[in-house]
């Protein structure tokens, strides 16, 4: 109990650390990088000093540590602030700068309906993931140098060269325009996420499969492992309490490094797709500007991650106590 204190609150403080660096880098960027939002908001034709009113409303003409520091304060009481540039319904405004500030769509809004689309695709990906790399990796790795070896060397040489931008519209124009089996632009329903996540799990699998061949070889030829053989225990129970047991903690820690991949490869592909998720609402506001979602995105994704990486080591110290972080 004592030690899973002590490793809670040195991940938190770390996690907080890592979130307040993140969020304030996002923040800062967004501010230096040339163009005015408030250009986009009130459209070409507005005059310098509406622009400028306009700004200062926002508060966009106080200092960066200002700006961060009084957004951060809304934050901690769950107040995200308001798009830029979305009404209500989570559409963009034509006439941006007749809306009032109640007019506008609470980023909280927005992230709560973007969010569980794309923890249904990312969850759906990464089931196809297992199902493509988990026998091919176990495989590779139990008959290392062998055929089943050289067959997922080459599966995820192929995988690995194919784009996944180029991957999603190959996808879309044989499956879905052609061949008519899967439905892929947008979503009204289940069967939309299927294509998305297909694209996800061919973008991931190498990884995970070589990964995994490299982790059960190098358990299988560990002297325990022969040992246990030679007392007579059968395979099925080595394979079960030895083998996968030692080489799941390689596997855990690499997922924790992959959400980021796994986050970037959602951008892209959500955008193809034009599926409703969190990586469509993120492009969309990088594109138009709108600095309080893709502050808010930014923040989520740091928390994210910080919280996946905590939970991966929580499980690997479980699985191996002899491990330290």
């Amino acid at each position: 109990m004592v030690f899973l204190f002590d490793f809670l609150a040195r991940r938190l403080a770390q996690g907080i650390l890592i979130v307040l660096i993140v969020s304030f880098g996002i923040f800062a960027i967004l501010r230096m990088v040339p163009g005015d939002p408030v250009r986009m908001i009130l459209g070409p034709m507005a005059n310098a000093a509406a622009v400028e009113a306009a700004a200062q409303k926002l508060g966009l003409r106080d200092p960066i540590p200002v700006q961060y520091f009084h957004w951060l304060g809304n934050v901690v009481r769950g107040d995200l602030g308001n798009s830029f540039s979305k009404g209500k319904a989570g559409q963009s405004s034509a006439r941006a700068d007749q809306q009032s500030d109640s007019d506008k769509a609470r980023v909280v809004d927005l992230l709560r309906g973007a969010v569980p689309m794309t923890l249904q695709l990312a969850g759906l990906a990464l089931v196809f993931t297992a199902l493509i790399s988990v026998p091919l990796g176990v495989a590779a790795g139990l008959f290392s140098g062998r055929l089943p070896d050289k067959v997922a060397f080459y599966v995820g040489s192929i995988f690995v060269s194919v784009p996944n931008f180029w991957c999603a519209l190959v996808l879309v124009l044989v499956v879905s325009a052609q061949l008519n089996l899967l439905p892929s632009i947008g979503y009204e329903g289940f069967a939309y996420t299927i294509l998305p996540a297909v694209v996800i799990a061919i973008e991931m699998s190498p990884i995970f499969m070589r990964a995994l061949a490299i982790s059960i070889a190098d358990v299988h030829r560990q002297n325990f492992v022969q040992l246990e053989t030679i007392r007579g225990i059968g395979f099925p129970r080595i394979f079960l309490h030895h083998i996968v047991r030692n080489a799941t903690v390689p596997i855990l820690n690499l997922f924790g490094v992959q959400i980021g991949a796994l986050l970037s490869g959602v951008l892209i592909v959500e955008y193809v797709f034009n599926y409703p998720g969190f990586g469509l609402l993120t492009v969309q506001a990088v594109s138009q500007r709108d600095f309080p979602v893709i502050q808010g995105a930014a923040l989520l994704s740091a928390m994210l991650f910080v919280v996946i990486n905590m939970l991966v080591d929580l499980i690997s110290t479980w699985i191996d106590p002899r491990l330290d972080f």
